[in-house]
């Protein structure tokens, strides 16, 4: 990996970081609440119990004072204090797995406890600047510094060779990859308040607890501790790496407040332009994005397909849905030519998608989308919004599992899209034209005389001149239309394609802005 992709993921993943700590300043910079009953007998409840007990009580931020060598870390400096590989929890134990640790400066100040879990017993991991490398042997300090994060690794691409495939980094921040891929979009534990005018809250997993696996054991268990003014929160992370590396997760939240705008399973990835979207950039690239839609599977069994989009102004979509089936930022065009970026390679990012674990209930999945004027920031957020505000008070549980993997996990019957492209009008500057490709299944066997339709829709503006064609180049099929919006400063359009017999695509959605 080179040290440009290095640079703008640390970068990325710092972001929240950086808003989590001042939001943690906001409260005061204590130091950690000691953390009773965090080592010694611990069980699948420990955890729970610990965050129960702190939500009855004041918020207090974990510690973020560093020596003076260290508590203005640029990233080169951050960069040059290397974990030493022979250093590894669990290293030579003949496992699947071993961690690293991150050191703390940098973007990365508050002080996040480690424990390790062997037979039903936890103890802190010990940190000592042994641990680490030093370019500059002045960054070498012997405090009790602690930790800022961990990574795992495992033989995930080449069998005996241990490879870094997940990132725990900043506020409840989290990344993984499957066979082959390199980092993208990122999950985190909560969201509160994302895409608000009053701001955003960003809780931290200020704790974590490391269940060493048996020999053979193919996934490893991590429970974390979330933290935030508004709640607390109890994870456990089933891991399993792999062509897609899967995520069993259960979790616990505890409110210390009323929570308006809650975000379950919120993801959060990059889109900077594409075919659909580059009005206002100009970049030799065909595109550049961690993730090109949002997908989602309802629970009356839609198919949903959102290209995202890089606006002026900050935009809010909101989709009702009771008991969603799953939901996802996806990657789908998995070819060079799509990006020809030699150094970031965006299609070898994960498609990350959300299967919920029982019933969920009404809400909605939410789609923020920020404007960025680089490929550096993070401006896309999904998450699910229960339809009831969290109550302080009560207890919450939201069980679901996590696919960091090349496509959705699950067979596709209809046809998918396949590309979106956005453009002007040759003779109607006031219009803009669209192209949507569909391309998959249904194609294959149904007859060649059959009869391809769309009836697009919009919710303000007008559609013209309607085309359905064959697409031979795609084995697929393309439709294309022009979209006059008149006065309007957004419109929500619609389409699938469709047989005299109903729909055989994914639900095409958009938002247009100018």
């Amino acid at each position: 990996m080179s040290a440009n992709v290095q640079r703008r993921d640390v970068i990325k993943a710092g972001a929240g970081a950086t808003l989590a700590s001042l939001v943690g300043g906001a409260i005061g910079r204590a130091h950690a609440e000691g953390l009773a009953n965090a080592t010694g007998a611990f069980d699948d409840n420990t955890v729970a119990q610990i965050a129960r007990r702190l939500a009855n009580g004041a918020y207090k931020a974990p510690d973020q004072t560093l020596p003076k060598a260290l508590s203005n870390l640029n990233f080169d400096q951050f960069r040059s204090i290397a974990y030493r590989a022979d250093r590894a929890l669990w290293a030579g134990d003949n496992l699947g797995f071993d961690v690293e640790f991150y050191p703390r400066g940098f973007l990365y100040k508050p002080r996040i406890e480690i424990y390790e879990v062997q037979n039903g017993q936890a103890a802190a991991v010990p940190y000592s600047p042994d641990l680490f490398t030093y370019a500059d042997s002045s960054l070498r300090v012997d405090d009790n510094l602690g930790f800022a994060g961990l990574r795992l690794r495992a033989p995930i691409n080449t069998p005996g060779v241990m490879e870094e495939f997940c990132v725990f980094l900043g506020a409840s921040y989290f990344r993984a990859v499957g066979k082959d891929q390199i980092y993208g979009l990122s999950a985190r534990g909560f969201a509160d308040g994302t895409g608000d005018p009053k701001g955003e809250e960003f809780a931290l997993f200020r704790a974590f607890w490391l269940e060493k696996p048996e020999p053979g054991v193919q996934s490893v268990v991590i429970h974390a501790l979330l933290d935030s003014p508004s709640l607390t929160g109890a994870f456990r992370f089933t891991i399993r790496p792999g062509e897609s590396t899967v995520f069993d997760v259960q979790s616990t939240l505890f409110p210390r407040t009323k929570i308006e705008q809650s975000g379950i399973a919120p993801l959060t990835g990059m889109f900077y332009f594409d075919g659909n979207d580059r009005n206002h950039i100009d970049d030799w690239r065909p595109a550049a994005h961690d993730s090109e839609a949002l997908q989602m599977w309802t629970g009356a069994d839609q198919q949903l397909y959102r290209p995202l989009r890089n606006p002026l102004d900050l935009q809010f979509s909101t989709f009702s849905d009771t008991s969603p089936r799953g939901f996802g930022l996806m990657q789908r065009r998995r070819s060079f030519h799509d990006y020809e970026d030699l150094a970031l390679h965006y299609e070898k990012r994960p498609s990350l998608w959300i299967e919920p674990i029982g019933d969920w209930g009404s809400g909605w999945v939410d789609l923020v989308e920020i404007p960025t004027p680089n490929e550096v920031n993070d401006n896309i957020v999904a998450f699910w919004r229960p339809k009831e505000p969290l109550q302080a008070g009560k207890e919450y549980s939201f069980t679901y599992r996590m696919y960091w993997g090349w496509d959705a996990p699950f067979p596709m019957p209809l046809a998918r899209i396949g590309a979106t492209r956005v453009g002007a009008v040759v003779d109607d500057k006031t219009a803009r034209f669209f192209a949507i490709d569909f391309v998959g299944a249904p194609f294959e066997h149904l007859p060649k005389d059959t009869h391809f339709h769309v009836s697009p829709q919009t919710s303000a503006g007008t559609i013209r001149n309607v085309v359905v064609e064959p697409n031979p180049e795609i084995n697929g099929w393309r439709t294309t239309f022009e979209f006059v919006p008149g006065d309007a400063k957004v419109a929500d359009l619609s389409c699938a394609l469709e047989t005299d017999a109903g729909p055989v695509s994914e639900q095409w959605l958009y938002r247009w802005t100018p």
